[in-house]
């Protein structure tokens, strides 16, 4: 997938003399932990508690995604913070809450933005004063790919209100938080696509396990897992995939060499072999792919071959006869007859199985065929298999 540049943030920030105390290597480790926020767990956990202690907040929030009608939002927040209390703003507060939607940049408290009113506001009145909030700092980042996030910083009743030093900081903080907010987008993106390839890969009952170019393992799926534990033919040994039969191990390593030596090329090198299995079982398929480096790739930790395995007598999990109906306009006695075929019984086997019939069996396949465009059962099995039901 091609990544986009990043928009330049519209945010210009100020003069950094601007910026309180002059403390830059303060700056420095509070700019750092924005830009390593998108790869922490919640993310901006550690920049959140930095910019807590800089503008001496009670609280620091970040509305990654604002709560609305449709969906609660996600809110990431430092400081001493109930759970009741933000399913109290998701759920009802957000809807009453006047200090939304603020300028572009700007960075403003709770009084400067609505007035005098805000003292007289529902929820400051029923939500903030009662957890002893009556300062309210706070700035909005919008990006053309319609994220909308809100910023905010809080003071109890018994603490000064922000000063113009602080709104500078959090002001000079903005285009970083904002580009840091967009690097987290990007990579979420790439996170569901990984996740949906991969679980495409685990219904096909794939093993799939791969490897850096200095021969650490990177990941390794559910599949590959089970097969590797049966230890069987093939079996992981530290960071070694090791065959039972000598001349077959040769031969994965030597793969395993061609792959490593041409992941640089444009196109990546593919091999393959049968994996005997001792217990007498079907062999093992296994696939050798090297995973080029991209022409901006630096990470020496990447992977750079995957190893495919298949055993062709894994029990994948049946199809869904709910999708297949769908798909074929089949009725509940043919999609239910019609699996039976795809997992290789005989139409006599099948009715045998379904307790019918071999006559009504014959009459649902002849039913079937007509819906599916078939004349033959090894067509229908072929196009069955084919289809999307094995993704279902």
């Amino acid at each position: 997938m091609a990544v986009q540049a990043l928009s330049k943030p519209s945010i210009a920030p100020p003069r950094v003399d601007n910026v309180p105390g002059g403390d830059f290597e303060k700056l420095d480790r509070l700019v750092s932990a924005i830009y390593d926020g998108p790869l922490e767990s919640p993310p901006w956990n550690s920049a959140l508690q930095l910019m807590r202690d800089s503008l001496q907040a009670a609280h620091v929030t970040l509305m990654l995604r604002p709560p609305s009608s449709e969906n609660a939002g996600v809110m990431i927040n430092s400081g001493s913070v109930i759970a009741q209390e933000t399913e109290s703003y998701e759920t009802h507060f957000f809807a009453l809450d006047p200090f939304v939607r603020l300028k572009e940049g700007e960075v403003s408290t709770a009084e400067e933005q609505i007035g005098k009113q805000w003292l007289q506001c529902q929820v400051y009145l029923e939500f903030l004063k009662p957890l002893d909030i009556r300062h309210l700092l706070g700035a909005d980042i919008y990006t053309k790919d319609g994220i909308e996030c809100r910023l905010r910083a809080t003071r109890s009743h018994s603490a000064e209100s922000f000063s113009p030093a602080d709104k500078a900081l959090m002001r000079y903080l903005l285009p970083h938080l904002k580009r840091s907010i967009q690097l987290h987008a990007r990579l979420d993106l790439l996170e569901c696509d990984r996740q949906l390839f991969a679980g495409t890969v685990n219904r096909m009952q794939l093993g799939m396990v791969s490897f850096a170019h200095d021969g650490s393992i990177v990941e390794m799926n559910q599949e590959a897992r089970r097969i590797l534990a049966e230890k069987d033919g093939i079996r992981l040994a530290g960071n070694n995939l090791c065959l039972d039969i000598t001349p077959e191990s040769r031969e994965l390593q030597t793969m395993m060499r061609h792959a490593l030596a041409g992941n640089s090329g444009g196109s990546g090198v593919v091999e393959g072999l049968s994996v005997t299995r001792p217990s007498g079982r079907a062999k093992l398929g296994v696939l050798v792919r090297a995973i080029p480096f991209g022409r901006w790739s630096e990470s020496r930790q990447r992977p750079a071959v995957a190893v495919f395995l298949r055993d062709p007598e894994s029990n994948a999990a049946p199809p869904s006869n709910e999708l297949l109906r769908r798909l074929f306009g089949l009725t509940r006695m043919e999609a239910a007859l019609a699996m039976l075929l795809v997992e290789g019984l005989t139409l006599d086997e099948a009715a045998e199985k379904m307790d019918v019939r071999r006559n009504t069996a014959r009459t649902h396949l002849r039913s079937i065929f007509c819906k599916t465009n078939v004349t033959r059962q090894t067509m229908l099995v072929r196009l069955l298999l084919n289809s999307v039901i094995t993704l279902g």
